[in-house]
């Protein structure tokens, strides 16, 4: 077993892990990225980003995100090819974490950017088709459907906001809810009513997205839940709206999270309530969860580890004299 020691250590990457990387590395503090089962989060799995800033032509999500990595690098970051599967927050800084590797990682500061997954249904052609017509974010996709027909799959409220979302871009936006209710708030569900863009489908579940000869989604296989009835839907595009899991697994008991396990902060910073320890990127964010917020929590956290570093040897300094 391998110790590696620094004076930040995150865990994660992607838009959060890496941008807390680069302000850290820049600020002396050699940080340390343990990347994780899925090095550069969501956007690896993400073709066309049309709505990252400073880009005038669409770019590629894997490319951004080794834009990132190198970037975190050539500033004097190490990134270890590792998954975290034990923390230890007790006793303060400094936090140590045990990689699948067996090597152990030691940090004065951690920041904490292990992101969210979407849920997704797990039928078939759903994988396959992502990034050809299926996707789980309208804010990050629902511009390429401009005056198409698309449909979202889910009854809470991330499937009501992607529903109402869509209608800025286009006019055919079928709702397909496995019940005869929605389970959003009341408020979002008098806007989606009222609005003559969007269409419910209720008591249907997708038990299979079917490509076009073009290779790209052409339509849904769908059976009613109460008849089991089979029936069709052409689409364009189909957004999976059934929520995000945050990948916080690592953090039970050891750090307060809210109903749906997101790790809580204070008010407008990274801080979690264990002094030194910070948060960032979509394991904290279940309202925005965009590469660009997700970037600029990580660089809140580098700034905010560094005050915290900067106080501890100020503390030493004082208490050696």
């Amino acid at each position: 077993m391998t110790t590696h020691r620094t004076r930040m250590l995150i865990i994660g990457s992607g838009p959060a892990g890496y941008s807390a990387a680069i302000y850290g590395a820049r600020a002396g503090m050699e940080p340390i990225v343990v990347q994780g089962l899925q090095p550069g989060g969501q956007l690896t799995i993400t073709t066309d980003v049309e709505n990252y800033p400073g880009f005038e032509d669409v770019i590629q999500g894997p490319w951004l995100m080794e834009q990132m990595q190198k970037q975190a690098e050539h500033v004097g970051t190490r990134m270890m090819w590792d998954t975290i599967v034990e923390v230890d927050l007790e006793g303060g800084s400094p936090f140590r974490a045990i990689g699948d590797s067996g090597d152990e990682y030691v940090g004065d500061v951690l920041v904490i950017a292990t992101g969210a997954q979407a849920k997704w249904l797990g039928v078939p052609g759903e994988q396959e088709l992502g990034g050809k017509g299926v996707s789980a974010c309208a804010t990050c996709d629902g511009f390429f459907y401009r005056g198409k027909k698309v449909a979202v799959i889910g009854g809470g409220n991330t499937a009501v906001e992607e529903a109402l979302y869509l209608t800025n871009h286009s006019d055919d936006v079928t709702l397909i809810h496995r019940r005869d209710e929605l389970r959003s708030e009341k408020i979002l569900q008098e806007r989606l009513f009222k609005s003559d863009k969007i269409t419910p489908m209720w008591n249907k579940s997708v038990e299979r997205f079917v490509a076009g000869e073009n290779g790209a989604l052409a339509k849904l296989e769908l059976v009613d839940t109460v008849t089991g009835e089979k029936s069709e839907l052409e689409v364009d595009g189909a957004f999976v709206a059934i929520g995000h899991a945050p990948s916080t697994e690592l953090f039970k008991g050891k750090l307060p999270m809210d109903d749906g396990g997101y790790l809580l902060v204070e008010a407008g910073t990274p801080k979690t309530e264990i002094p030194g320890v910070f948060a960032c990127g979509d394991v904290m964010d279940h309202t925005y969860r965009q590469a660009v917020t997700a970037a600029g929590t990580g660089c809140m956290a580098a700034l905010d580890a560094e005050r915290f570093l900067a106080t501890l040897e100020f503390a030493a300094k004082e208490a050696a004299e």
